[in-house]
């Protein structure tokens, strides 16, 4: 299991602790591989950027008109986190679905 998030997001913390298991990967530093990207917009579509965040709100109108592809990739920040990957699976957010779809109490 894969976990992709920012090590200062406080959802990817709570994600991770109940997760121990997964891999955390920091989309800042380590980014995330294109398969996984390309894959998790074709599940997600636009709901994997995140509009509501400050790196949204810091975008020009130029950068907010590219496709969610090429903003991901040029600010891994946008992302909606966590993006968890197990196997085929792939889940968004840390909702209460996601948690239980994991087995997680």
């Amino acid at each position: 299991m894969r976990l992709y998030g920012l090590k200062n997001c406080d959802t990817c913390r709570k994600a991770l602790k109940a997760l121990p298991e997964a891999d955390f990967l920091d989309v800042r530093g380590d980014g995330v591989p294109d398969d996984v990207l390309k894959e998790a917009l074709e599940r997600f579509g636009t709901a994997l950027v995140n509009k509501r965040s400050t790196t949204w709100r810091g975008l020009d109108a130029a950068d907010r008109d590219k496709p969610p592809l090429a903003q991901l990739k040029a600010h891994p920040s946008l992302m909606k986190r966590p993006l968890i990957v197990e196997g085929t699976e792939m889940y968004l957010g840390w909702t209460k679905t996601t948690q239980e779809a994991l087995g997680v109490p």
